[in-house]
Order: C-alpha cells, then structure tokens, then sequence
C-alpha cells in the first residue's frame, strides 16, 4: 500500500496523526534529551518495543526513563505524572487503551511536555507530538484476504480470539471482521487477553461449540500457540491467521500450526519512536506521523519475513 493510501485509512478511522502545538517544544534544536517510555503491558510485543526504544536512545546518547502501566490505564496516568516530575523532555506512550488517552496527553500539555505515541494516535489532531503507527486495519485486512483467497467462496466459519480490550486490539478486531468475505461468518468472538494459557481455554471452549470451525484469527502468536494446543487436542484441523511475526509466529507457520501471519516489527517501531521523537523535538520538517511496513507472511514468503525484535 502506498504511503497516500496508508494515511487514508488510517483517516477513516480516526487515528491520524497531527503537528505538535509550538508551545510544547523548544525553540533551539539540541542532540540530547532525557525521554521517558511508558509501556502498556509485558507480552512479546510490548518487551521487544522497549528493547528498541532503550537500544536507539544508547546511540543517539539520549538518556530514556521507562514505566510499566500492565494493562491499567490509571496506572498509564500515574506513570506520565511520575515522568513529568522528573522533568522528561517527552514521553513516548504505548498506550493500554485509546479511551486512556485523554487524561494523559491532557496532564501532559499542561506540564508543557509533549507526547509521542506508538501503534495508535487520538483524533484530536492538535494535541500530540506525533506518532509511529500501524495500520491496525490493513493488518486485520491482510489475514481477512488470506482467509478469502483460501475460502474461494465457499461458505465457512470463523472465531477471533482478541487480545486486551481496548487500543491495538479492537482496531485490529475490526480490520479483520470489516473485511472478511460474506461466505465467511464469525460465529464466536472473545479476548485471550494476550496470555497463552487463556487463549487456549477459549480456543477449547469455541472448538467444543463449534466442531466444524474452519478459520480462526487470533490476535497476537503467543495466544495462537495456546489455540493451536486447544485444537489439535480436539482432533480438529482449524487454519489459524494471526499477528506479529515474532521467531514464534514464523515457527508456526514452517511447521504448518498457523497458515499465515502479518509481519509487524516492534523493532522498527521503537526505533523509529525514537528517532522522530528527536527529529520533532528539534523542529525538523519530517512528517509528523510514520507508518510501520508491514506484509503477510505464509510459508511460501518465510525468507523475506523481517527481524521482529532486536538481535542481542
């Protein structure tokens, strides 16, 4: 997708991304600053982009202070009001939930402290930094084509096995059942939680309500593991699409656990949350928001599928 395209879907949803407000950065460009990091959770995904984000400030030499907020978004808040009394310079936020984002970005400007965020963005337009974000719909768009082309318009059934309510989860929920094909109906739909031992329960659960399930998007590979567990030990043969294209995920896919994935590089995210948040800061003209690549990974493209996180 081209980079005109991406901003247009990204508008239709409501997460585009916007120029910082003068007043909330420094007049004179400099080279280093203190960043604070506000993570959302502890799964893969989240360890990987706090990797990256510690990795690119070591070689720019920007000091980073980093937070936890475990999935609670009063946590998020209080992390944010901790970091603004430390006097951060900005905070990146990994936000747990796009409802949470209100009160953070509120409490920050009126520390005169900007924000930048990762994955999604609010659509006030007027009130952050800027943003590296994934185009949660076309991730979701990418697996729901994978189940069209192989579905061929015959009827079938689908489950989705979601993460987290709220954020990443729920934009990328949607992508896919927007855009799956009318022969395809969703016939059950539950959180995971982003936790392998929960998926699998669910998975179990759906599989024994629905013995003839044939698709089941899951929203991270570590919850699809568990699904894949639930499902064979069913006796059933259940092609699973899901997200990340972490070591795990491509495993899946080479042993034939999971039909495909889309590749969605924390590595790259952190890194480049990193570098425009420094660009932004010294008033560089790069565009204030920066989408991720991402592609659909099956066993057939397994050599170009990117690093997910960062190689020690």
């Amino acid at each position: 997708m081209s980079r005109r395209a991406t901003r247009a879907v990204a508008a239709a949803l409501a997460i585009t991304l916007c120029v910082a407000c003068g007043e909330d950065r420094p007049a004179v460009a400099r080279s280093t600053y203190t960043l604070g990091f506000v993570n959302g959770a502890s799964t893969e995904f989240h360890n990987c982009l706090q990797k990256a984000v510690e990795g690119e400030a070591t070689r720019r030499g920007v000091k980073v202070i980093t937070a936890n907020s475990k999935q609670d978004p009063k946590a998020e808040l209080s992390n944010i009001e901790n970091l603004i009394d430390q006097h951060v310079d900005a905070v990146i936020v990994q936000t747990v939930s796009t409802d949470a984002l209100e009160a953070d970005i509120a409490k920050a400007r009126a520390a005169k402290i900007p924000i930048f965020l990762t994955s999604v963005a609010p659509a006030d337009t007027g009130s952050i930094l800027g943003a590296v974000a994934v185009d949660l719909n076309q991730v979701g768009l990418l697996d729901a084509s994978w189940v069209s082309n192989d579905a061929v318009g015959a009827p079938g059934t689908a489950a989705v096995i979601a993460g987290a309510p709220g954020a990443a989860s729920d934009l990328l929920i949607r992508g896919f059942t927007d855009n799956l094909p009318k022969n395809i109906t969703v016939v059950a739909s539950k959180p995971g939680m982003f936790d392998r031992a929960k998926a699998k329960a669910v998975a179990a659960e759906m599989i024994k309500d629905h013995p003839d399930l044939g698709y089941a998007f899951v929203a991270n590979e570590d919850m699809a593991v568990g699904a894949a567990e639930a499902f064979r030990a069913a006796g059933k043969s259940v092609k699973i699409v899901t997200v990340n294209g972490t070591d795990t995920g491509l495993a899946g896919i080479r042993d034939g656990r999971f039909a495909a994935t889309v590749s969605n590089p924390a590595a790259r995210l952190g890194q480049q949350a990193v570098e425009n948040t420094i660009s932004l800061l010294n008033s560089e003209p790069i565009d204030q928001i920066d989408y991720v690549a991402i592609s659909l990974i099956t066993k057939i493209d397994l050599a170009r599928a990117p690093s997910y996180c960062l190689i020690d």
